[in-house]
């Protein structure tokens, strides 16, 4: 193991990493409720992976608050720059005055990796980039700990692309008029798998409510790719025990990637 990886582990409080060799691997549920037991990592150091849009206009201002962005008819083939343009114009919520910018994501477009988190943070709202403050930092190391580095074959966006006030769970309303993005940037992408990080990404994408805790340790799916879930980085600093459980579900992630 090399210094990196090393300090990678420490501060995931994964250091030293250790498999009672008497356990069993931890049990994981398919779709159908089956328990199987994934291959999970023992080793850091092994290699696990081969490794012209406009917002539809509203016949009235009220009406633009309530209703659903409707993208035009040739909105199934925009590009990245249309895209990011209908994003940075979007004003169809609340949250968009109440933010410095639009905070679309950053990646590798063409990744096989997909990190979905929940929203810009006053960090993000200033650099305009996702996951820059310290739960960015955090999931750097995650992402590192599994061979993988941001830019790098791997895409990084939110659910809502504007910062909800003091940070606060975005509510059903903006989610519903933001999705539509998120959704055409995983069409652009077509990644091989995607990650939740924590309940609102996961409950987004699933199109369905449910407690964390009942859809970790399942390969779910979006329009037929595989959705892995499991913490936001800013929940695991808020609570650094459950670190553990994220790094069980990065392993069940490089498995279901791998397979």
């Amino acid at each position: 193991m090399n210094i990196r990886d090393e300090a990678v582990l420490r501060e995931f409080n994964l250091y030293p990493l250790w498999v009672g060799k008497d356990l069993p691997p931890p049990l994981v549920r398919d779709t159908q409720g089956t328990s199987v037991a994934p291959s999970v990592l023992t080793q850091v150091g092994a290699d696990p992976l081969t490794i012209e849009l406009k917002t539809a206009p509203s016949r009235d201002t009220e009406k633009q608050k309530t209703e659903p962005v409707l993208f035009r008819k040739n909105s199934e083939d925009a590009d990245w720059p249309a895209l990011k343009q209908h994003v940075q114009d979007c004003t169809a919520c609340k949250l968009r005055p109440g933010c410095t910018q639009t905070v679309f994501g950053v990646g590798d477009q063409k990744a096989e990796w997909l990190f979905v988190g929940e929203g810009p943070g006053a960090d993000e709202d200033e650099q305009g980039e996702p996951f820059v403050g310290q739960a960015g930092k955090l999931l750097d190391n995650m992402l590192a700990a599994i061979k993988l580095k941001r830019g790098q074959n791997v895409y990084i966006a939110n659910v809502v692309k504007c910062r909800p006030p003091n940070n606060r769970t975005p509510e059903a309303d903006e989610i519903a008029q933001c999705l539509p993005y998120l959704q055409r940037q995983i069409a652009l992408i077509k990644p091989k798998l995607i990650v939740a990080l924590g309940k609102t990404a996961a409950t987004a994408l699933l199109g369905r409510d449910a407690t964390l805790g009942s859809l970790r340790g399942t390969i779910h799916e979006y329009q037929g790719i595989p959705l892995i879930i499991t913490y936001h980085p800013a929940y695991l600093l808020r609570s650094p025990a459950e670190k553990a459980k994220a790094w069980q579900d990065l392993c069940f992630a490089v498995a279901t990637y791998s397979a």
